[in-house]
């Protein structure tokens, strides 16, 4: 059976749409606290702390920065796009439509997952603004960018479906995943943590994200890149296992 483009690009074209209706909330406010995070972490702490692994530390916090931003957005953007037709009731129209479930994810992933992406690059061309940049590995830049952005936006996916109300959407992102960031080396380097911190650290999963996107700018990072690589790709593949077992059994669609 043929894909229904028709309708994936229907619903991708009317979350890209809603994005463009709060283009403020949606770009501009991350990218001016962005701004914000260089005045303050890049003079502050940057004019005590020069290099970190001889990485000049403006430069070494843009991958954490985006990484910070990539995270949350997507997660927003995909658990609010699903979470309001949950809301208003128009999911049992979408449920009904000829467009299966697969079409479906594909839509909302694909729209909040684009948007995410181009948000990580406005920063990144924002940050270019304060600190000099170079990317070392750019295809793998690129590859750690989307997979992050794919597998958190289906993670936002199943956020969306799971909450009852407004305040379960910002949760998990406001007590787990921002905390999380914070202490996976968005700011420093593991290696600077004395012991048994640093171990405690390596089973922080989001160390892995930021290492192996710092690795594809300056060619090294806390763990090896292919362990980063086979984190994001685990947490893609059971967010996609969630996701089958939400459509099969209709888990918060239906009810």
């Amino acid at each position: 059976m043929s894909a229904n483009w028709n309708g994936i690009w229907a619903i991708y074209r009317f979350e890209m749409a809603r994005a463009l209706r709060t283009l403020w909330q949606s770009v501009a406010t991350p990218v001016i606290t962005t701004s914000l995070y260089f005045v303050v972490f890049g003079g502050a702490i940057g004019s005590r702390m020069q290099q970190v692994g001889g990485v000049h530390y403006g430069s070494f916090i843009v991958p954490g920065l985006i990484m910070l931003s990539l995270l949350t957005q997507s997660i927003s953007n995909a658990s609010i796009g699903i979470y309001f037709p949950k809301f208003i009731g128009t999911i049992y129209e979408l449920l009904s439509a000829p467009v299966s479930s697969l079409e479906m994810v594909i839509g909302y992933v694909g729209a909040a997952a684009t948007k995410s992406v181009v948000l990580g690059l406005i920063i990144l061309g924002t940050a270019t603004l304060f600190v000099p940049l170079e990317i070392a590995h750019p295809l793998a830049m690129i590859a750690f960018l989307l997979l992050t952005a794919i597998s958190f936006s289906m993670f936002g996916f199943i956020l969306g479906i799971w909450a009852k109300g407004f305040e379960q959407l910002t949760i998990v992102p406001a007590l787990l995943v921002t905390p999380l960031t914070f202490l996976g080396g968005a700011f420093y380097s593991i290696d600077m943590l004395p012991q048994p911190w640093r171990t405690v650290s390596l089973f922080n999963p989001v160390v892995y994200l930021i290492s192996g996107f710092r690795w594809s700018f300056f060619d090294k990072g806390d763990v090896s890149v292919g362990i980063s690589l086979a984190a994001i790709g685990a947490f893609l593949v059971i967010c996609l296992g969630i996701i089958t077992w939400i459509f099969k059994t209709g888990w918060r669609l239906k009810s």
